[in-house]
């Protein structure tokens, strides 16, 4: 099979990282395969910051953890994965976006390159969307301009990335979410 279509199939969401930081190589073939992503008119609205500092990842956690407290549901689903938002990931990578038009989309395909770049290269990964909830807190002042977000961009999408404690097995394909016209 095909490296790339090996890497979309065997791809999963890791909820359960290892402590061990990532190497400068690491961190930046990820970056390389973020920036190679293709963007409407080539006009890549995006900004990434990319985060290995500890005690930040654990106080943006915290915040998340704060909100996820309002919904009993939720809130038990997460104690159930081990009582963080962030599962321990020694890296976070940001992606802000600015307010093009095709920005949202532009961050998903960066958050898809760099989930798939960390797969090939042996790490857990997962795309964090909730990684928001903190910027349209108290503290999403604070947060932006910690990440050194440019001017007019706000959070697009984020990806965890480490060594995984454990594999999983991807979801399985549903073609009932298929047509063919």
């Amino acid at each position: 099979m095909n490296e790339v279509l090996k890497a979309i199939a065997e791809r999963n969401s890791c909820r359960d990282f290892s402590p061990e930081p990532l190497t400068k190589e690491q961190i930046e073939i990820l970056v390389k395969a973020a920036l190679a992503a293709p963007s409407a008119m080539n006009l890549q609205p995006w900004y990434i910051t990319v985060v290995t500092d500890k005690s930040f990842i654990e106080a943006f956690d915290a915040e998340i953890m704060e909100f996820v407290k309002k919904d009993e549901n939720w809130y038990k689903t997460m104690q159930e994965r081990g009582g963080k938002a962030l599962y321990d990931a020694p890296c976070m990578i940001f992606i802000a976006k600015n307010e093009t038009n095709y920005a949202t989309h532009d961050c998903g395909i960066v958050s898809q390159n760099i989930a798939l770049a960390a797969h090939a290269m042996g790490l857990g990964n997962v795309i964090c969307g909730m990684a928001r909830i903190p910027f349209e807190g108290a503290k999403g002042a604070e947060f932006t301009k910690q990440l050194q977000f440019p001017e007019g961009y706000t959070f697009g999408m984020s990806v965890l990335v480490g060594k995984a404690n454990k594999g999983k097995t991807p979801h399985e394909l549903d073609f009932n979410k298929v047509s063919y016209v």
